[in-house]
């Protein structure tokens, strides 16, 4: 279904999810480092990443850093449960999604395929001449899923292009972070506001003139964001 760059360290935990993708008919890639990684990225270009955070020589939040600054293939992390702290600074980091040890491969595999349809429905159609919705010096052209600031070209993930969208598709309109998740990534967190909130401090960063003063994606304290009116 899909080209996996599976990056483990631990051989038991990598080997029982190289052997559970493939029976879910995944071609799948290996790496025990993130130096072998990055590697094995640029060689085989895979359509998702899934990247544990506990690595030996780079860790998997600076490999996850270097991932994203090369490009925007869909990362997902993999994490122990208890670790909150690695869970939000791999979402800073540039993760798209996070699955929790221990892991059921079933779940793994169901995030993947969410991410993927994600990345395939915000899969820019025309590049070539930007148009659409103007909001200020951003322009937004639903149609061919392209986002530009100041007439220059916005690189945003599959995920960041999906909340910019859902946002501006009703500027004004207030929405909770449950919403937001139920309407980027396709499955409900209960309670879990950490996958929004590192995803819009991306996005901030990207589209906002001053992202501590974002004029675009702002925050309704206790309720959760909406897109400023133009």
């Amino acid at each position: 279904m899909a080209s996996v760059l599976l990056i483990e360290d631990d051989a038991s935990v990598r080997e029982g999810l190289e052997l559970a993708l493939r029976r879910q008919a995944h071609t799948v890639h290996t790496a025990e480092s993130g130096e072998l990684g990055l590697e094995k990225l640029r060689v085989f270009q895979p359509d998702i990443v899934v990247l544990d955070l506990m690595l030996p020589g780079i860790d998997g939040f600076e490999t996850c850093r270097r991932i994203r600054s090369a490009g925007e293939v869909p990362i997902i992390m993999l994490t122990a449960r208890s670790d909150d702290f690695d869970i939000v600074a791999g979402l800073e980091a540039g993760a798209d999604d996070y699955v929790t040890k221990p892991i059921e491969p079933r779940v793994l595999d169901a995030r993947i395929r969410a991410v993927l349809r994600r990345a395939v429905s915000e899969k820019p159609a025309n590049e070539d001449e930007p148009g659409g919705e103007r909001h200020g010096r951003l322009v937004i052209d639903r149609a061919g899923l392209v986002v530009t600031k100041n007439g220059e070209p916005v690189s945003l993930t599959p995920t960041e292009l999906k909340l910019l969208l859902e946002l501006s598709r009703t500027p004004g309109q207030v929405y909770s972070r449950q919403q937001i998740l139920s309407a980027v990534w396709d499955h409900d967190y209960l309670g879990d506001s950490r996958l929004v909130d590192a995803c819009v401090q991306r996005l901030r960063a990207k589209i906002e003139d001053v992202p501590a003063k974002p004029e675009h994606v702002q925050t309704v304290r206790g309720f959760g964001y909406r897109f400023g009116r133009s």
